[in-house]
């Protein structure tokens, strides 16, 4: 499997990081470690070089449930790939929507 994401998920790792770390009932340094080798193994993409039709079928997807999904919705759409969500509710619009290229555990 290749794994690709925009750069904007290292804003929202770090910006959550405290709240991953008590969910995962962990040391900070431990979960460092973790996100380290995870790092290491996505491709990281800049929004900006996303296309246009991307951008715009991605917020026509999901503006009404969270706008910072649009460059993930988008990048996948430009990728022809998979969405790696938790977010249900993100899930379930998009479903709704018709959209429905998700990776699955």
């Amino acid at each position: 499997l290749e794994f690709y994401s925009c750069n904007y998920a290292i804003v929202e790792i770090f910006k959550h990081k405290s709240k991953i770390v008590e969910s995962a009932k962990i040391d900070e340094y431990k979960i460092l470690e973790i996100l380290h080798k995870i790092l290491k193994v996505v491709t990281f993409i800049r929004e900006d070089s996303v296309s246009e039709f991307s951008l715009k079928r991605a917020y026509e997807l999901c503006h009404d449930v969270d706008e910072k999904d649009i460059p993930f919705v988008a990048l996948t759409i430009e990728l022809g790939g998979l969405l790696w969500t938790g977010d249900n509710k993100l899930k379930a619009t998009l479903v709704k929507k018709g959209f429905d290229k998700f990776f699955e555990i």
